[in-house]
């Protein structure tokens, strides 16, 4: 199942249909996007879980739509036949950043999501992502910018689009190599990089690549190096506002610094000081015996 592509938001972004954009989007509006081969029960169950208010704006998503984006980033049978994932943004004040969840996604991470989200321009805004059962979760992105393009009123534009779809793509196959928190990392830290000095050559990409991944203590087989650098080639080539996308990664990292100063982050803090300490306290104990 890890890798089953039922879903139905990736899709959902790249049709917007202009008669029902909302013009005056403001914080608070709701658009909830539902796969478009849900039965009425599931649809009801994710409508139920994502606590959705009523009239919400509901976008239908369809698997036509997951196919444009997803076809030839990985193979169309794990994209498969039917859109299924569903999802809410709600959008919030300016300077809020990204909040994800997800629930029964398997292979793309919430870290993945707002990775590539900011990567398309959407920001500021709460997005919540499921479905009625576990699916890999590569059909969320388009939905997620359909109903940012509706509910704000700003096109993303169709290269973003697919540059977005490519990078939530291979962030989750490199988690399955060197792990999700490290995939996600790298890919941040090497866009902050070009946001701020943007590599003049491939050359210049590579090594910046290679000196983040070593920062990281990643290793990067050849392939992975190379397909990187054909990635943040297409991103460099994008219509992407790249000050925006630092503004929100550093919005990002906020986050994670109001956790670890929150009383869960304190205490699992606190739980890995003392793991620490137990080790080495091992260690110095069979130093100790050594010694004798």
């Amino acid at each position: 199942m890890k890798r089953t592509i039922a879903s139905s938001l990736l899709a959902a972004v790249l049709l917007a249909s202009p008669g029902i954009a909302a013009a005056d989007a403001a914080p608070g509006d709701v658009i909830v996007t539902l796969g478009e081969n849900l039965t009425n029960e599931q649809k009801q169950k994710v409508l139920d879980e994502m606590k959705a208010p009523d009239g919400a704006q509901t976008i239908t998503v369809s698997n036509v739509e997951e196919h444009k984006y997803l076809d030839g980033l990985i193979p169309k049978a794990q994209i498969g036949t039917r859109a299924i994932s569903s999802s809410m943004i709600t959008i919030k004040e300016p300077g809020s950043g990204l909040h994800v969840e997800t629930h029964n996604i398997t292979w793309v991470t919430k870290e993945m999501y707002t990775n590539a989200l900011i990567t398309a321009g959407v920001k500021d805004a709460d997005i919540y992502i499921t479905a009625p059962f576990p699916v890999s979760g590569t059909a969320a992105l388009t939905g997620l910018m359909k109903a940012y393009e509706i509910s704000s009123d700003q096109a993303i534009p169709d290269d973003v689009k697919k540059v977005a779809n490519e990078e939530m793509v291979q962030t989750a196959k490199l988690a399955d190599s060197i792990g999700a928190d490290k995939a996600v990392a790298l890919l941040a830290k090497i866009k902050q990089e070009i946001a701020n000095n943007p590599p003049q050559t491939d050359a210049d990409l590579r090594a910046l690549i290679e000196k983040i991944a070593n920062d990281l203590g990643i290793t990067l087989s050849e392939n992975e190096i190379n397909n990187l650098i054909s990635l943040f080639h297409k991103m460099q080539n994008a219509n992407i506002n790249w000050d925006q996308v630092n503004d929100q990664l550093s919005k990002a990292k906020e986050q994670l610094s109001a956790f670890l100063q929150s009383e869960e982050g304190k205490t699992f803090i606190q739980n890995l000081i003392d793991i620490f300490k137990e080790i080495w306290n091992a260690i110095k104990s069979a130093f100790s015996s050594n010694q004798q």
